[in-house]
């Protein structure tokens, strides 16, 4: 699990705010994990599953209309995207991560809403016992550590529009 402390649900952030997590179904298994670690850590900040909508994709590349999608309708403050994208030795799985990742800072950027990646590309995972074993590991990690960034940043920008309108 991560060193960091735990986050604690910042004062300035109204007990209404929503957040969406938007899942790929390829490797499922490992995906779920950072789901399950994130909706964990924000239950540790005061942020029940009630106030987390869930939402499944086929993969990665499907992440960022979701996200964009769900930034437009103003009822999250931030969006979370979850995948483990690998080389299968058919496509540039680099090429399709540097796409996800600029698509999702184009929706941050054009939205104004935040969104958070725990997306990962391994350049050798294989299917085989001990790298699954790993990736379960390191998805919770990035779980977590996606639930504290989303908190922070929220947080951040609260202030932030709140010293810009003073």
């Amino acid at each position: 699990m991560s060193t960091s402390t735990p986050a604690s649900l910042p004062a300035d952030l109204p007990a209404g705010l929503r957040f969406a997590f938007v899942e790929a179904v390829w490797h499922a298994d490992i995906v779920q994990q950072a789901r399950d670690a994130f909706l964990a850590r924000m239950a540790e900040a005061g942020i029940g599953p009630e106030r987390i909508d869930l939402f499944d994709v086929p993969g990665a590349f499907e992440i960022p209309l979701h996200a964009q999608r769900l930034a437009r309708s103003g009822r999250y403050a931030a969006v979370v995207g979850s995948a483990l994208v690998v080389d299968d030795g058919i496509y540039r799985f680099d090429a399709l991560m540097q796409t996800v990742v600029q698509a999702m800072m184009n929706v941050q950027l054009d939205t104004g809403v935040p969104t958070i990646l725990a997306v990962h590309t391994p350049h050798h995972f294989r299917e085989h016992a001990e790298h699954r074993k790993y990736f379960l590991r390191h998805f919770a990690v990035k779980g977590t550590e996606a639930a504290d960034a989303c908190l922070q940043t929220v947080a951040g920008l609260r202030r932030l529009d709140g010293l810009l309108a003073s």
